[in-house]
């Protein structure tokens, strides 16, 4: 059983820098990542920095997007569509490249930012669905959303609408993230705290809010209908993320590993204890968790590594530079 990360969301929304923090992340607590690039635009790669050493799987030694657009003559978004399909249809492939690395990786699947191939097209979601099947995965969907579309309600009700689509499509554990959170307060005052966006629950306040504005008086029934079919489905809410801060992405992951399921590896009990585990707060886990403090005692001398749950020496993990030192943090430039 091998657990990761299906990396998606419109185009600047963070994906790589995310792959690039998370994979960082994920080494310091002791988890081996593999990062599957599966975005055929992609042409660079700084991940995992200061690692030192490429992304496990490439989509470009498959197809690259130029080759596609230059021989079918077709746009990028057409293009990637095709990429998409030639990738369903070559699955053997992606499959043989991550068998040598299911038995001790934690994976990140780095996906193309063209939402339509999420919640119009099948071809990402069957490569998906056929790697769960085949490889015994799990996976939880990172949907991620730039933060700045809440300073703008339009906006924003359109990025609820992207998200609940998504998650109906994909039918994976899903996690909307809000990215780049600590860049909000640059995009000027919100018109609502910020629990209202990630919440997500009445939405009527943005609508009589939405109807001040004369360019969008025009759109009221439109939006109303919209905010309504959000509610009444119920299932949109986001976290939020700074990349660049170790607790931020730390809450991000234990939440990550309730949905993927991680937090029950290598435990072999009964369904009660399995549902004990599943409610009870996980914030003072060291063995899992090794960024937070253990209580008074201080933090624990051992940490454990990803499917095997052996314990590591605290050394190897530089556990100290976890809780004490700077989070390494992504390398724009590399």
């Amino acid at each position: 059983m091998v657990f990761g990360q299906v990396v998606i969301g419109p185009p600047g929304s963070g994906k790589m820098t995310y792959c690039n923090g998370m994979s960082q992340f994920l080494q310091l607590i002791g988890r081996k990542v593999a990062v599957i690039n599966l975005d055929p635009a992609n042409d660079s790669l700084p991940y995992p920095f200061p690692f030192r050493y490429d992304c496990a799987v490439n989509i470009e030694h498959l197809i690259k997007l130029s080759d596609v657009m230059a021989q079918h003559n077709l746009g990028p978004n057409g293009g990637l569509v095709y990429c998409m399909d030639y990738l369903e249809k070559n699955i053997e492939w992606l499959q043989s490249k991550l068998e040598p690395l299911l038995k001790d990786h934690y994976f990140l699947f780095d996906f193309p930012g063209q939402v339509e191939l999420f919640f119009l097209h099948s071809n990402a979601k069957n490569v998906i669905m056929k790697l769960i099947k085949k490889l015994d995965l799990r996976l939880t969907a990172i949907h991620l959303v730039d933060a700045h579309l809440c300073s703008d309600s339009s906006k924003y009700v359109s990025a609820l609408l992207l998200s609940l689509s998504t998650m109906l499509h994909m039918e994976l554990p899903h996690i909307n993230v809000l990215s780049k959170i600590d860049l909000i307060e640059s995009y000027g005052k919100l018109d609502f705290n910020l629990d209202f966006y990630t919440d997500v629950e009445d939405l009527s306040y943005l609508q009589n809010y939405l109807d001040q504005d004369p360019r969008l008086a025009k759109y009221r029934k439109l939006t109303k209908e919209l905010c309504e079919v959000i509610e009444e489905f119920g299932l949109v809410n986001f976290s939020t993320l700074d990349i660049q801060d170790k607790e931020s992405v730390g809450s991000l992951v234990k939440l990550i590993d309730r949905t993927n399921g991680y937090i029950f590896a290598g435990i072999d009990a009964s369904a009660v204890e399995f549902s004990k585990i599943a409610i009870r707060p996980i914030d003072n886990d060291p063995y899992r968790y090794p960024f937070l403090p253990a209580g008074r005692n201080g933090p624990r001398s051992v940490a454990w590594s990803n499917q095997s749950l052996k314990p590591i020496p605290l050394t190897q993990l530089k556990l100290q530079q976890i809780l004490k030192g700077p989070y390494i943090k992504p390398n724009w430039k590399q």
